[in-house]
């Protein structure tokens, strides 16, 4: 039988192992119940717009829910969909997209906007092979797109889902791999909704974070995230934050303004150099 844990959190745990006689079902039971009566009510939830959920999708890369929710509101009220998003400058993302980091994800927003307008019409294809020919989407951000727009039934892992399953079928596990977890995803899909499953899938792993010691420690994908202060993408992040909003700045300014590190700085430099972030003409460094 499932635990169940008592005080304001009180639901239904579900067991380290299934024993029951139906135990797939016993597992989407518990998980669905606890989304119907607990989930939680996020923006990206209310549509199957193929365009909002790609960029709530590259948006929750690597950065929180809450940070992500005011930003994906002001992201969309912006560039309302693919056309317009194509059509921007990069100054004027990079500007809405401030303080959400890894700046890489905003260039690559706008490369896939400009090639779903110029190959497929301004329409997202449905396709998952299609999906993946997009610049910046990757194996999970398809399968997202696949589930959380069209409701299609994709098999994929992500850190909250990878919890859950450690914590049920894992339990004494270390390093253990997505491959042993994903048939598991795979036999326990519920086809009927795989959209509301995974949803109830992610919010069921923020629980038992909160609850437990992390079981996601136990994955080989697991890796504790570098500190920001003083690390080479803030360096990048102060740049670009520099440069918006100007005609352009010397490299000196820039080296003044970004902590004095100069061989650091033009590094960083020549990298959004080398990528398209950033210009230069005339000596100066401005926004491409």
């Amino acid at each position: 039988m499932a635990r169940t844990k008592k005080g304001p959190d009180a639901v239904q745990l579900l067991p380290h192992s299934l024993h029951a006689p139906e135990p797939v079902k016993e597992f989407q039971n518990i998980v669905l119940h606890y989304y119907r009566t607990c989930g939680r009510r996020l923006p990206w939830r209310t549509t199957r717009d193929p365009y909002a959920v790609f960029v709530s999708e590259v948006m929750l890369q690597q950065t929180q829910v809450d940070r992500v929710i005011p930003k994906y509101s002001e992201f969309l009220e912006m560039f309302p969909d693919v056309d317009t998003l194509a059509r921007a400058a990069l100054k004027d993302i990079l500007a809405v997209w401030q303080g959400m980091g890894y700046n890489r994800r905003a260039i690559a927003l706008q490369k896939s906007a400009r090639e779903i307008v110029s190959k497929h019409g301004g329409r997202f294809p449905r396709q998952y092979e299609q999906l993946l020919l997009l610049p910046g989407i990757g194996p999970y951000t398809a399968s997202a797109i696949c589930v959380f727009s069209f409701n299609q039934p994709r098999i994929f892992i992500e850190t909250n889902i990878r919890t859950v399953y450690i914590y049920c079928f894992f339990p004494d596990g270390d390093a253990v791999s997505d491959k042993d977890i994903l048939p598991l995803v795979e036999k326990t899909l519920y086809k009927a909704d795989p959209r509301t499953w995974y949803n109830a899938l992610m919010d069921y792993g923020v629980l038992l974070k909160r609850l437990f010691p992390n079981p996601g420690r136990n994955s080989a994908q697991y890796q504790k995230q570098s500190p920001f202060q003083g690390s080479d993408r803030q360096i990048r992040g102060l740049l670009l934050k520099q440069l918006i909003g100007v005609t352009g700045r010397t490299e000196k300014t820039l080296i003044a303004r970004c902590g004095n590190d100069a061989p650091r700085v033009r590094r960083i430099l020549s990298q959004l150099l080398a990528e398209g972030f950033v210009s230069r003409r005339g000596g100066k460094y401005g926004l491409s």
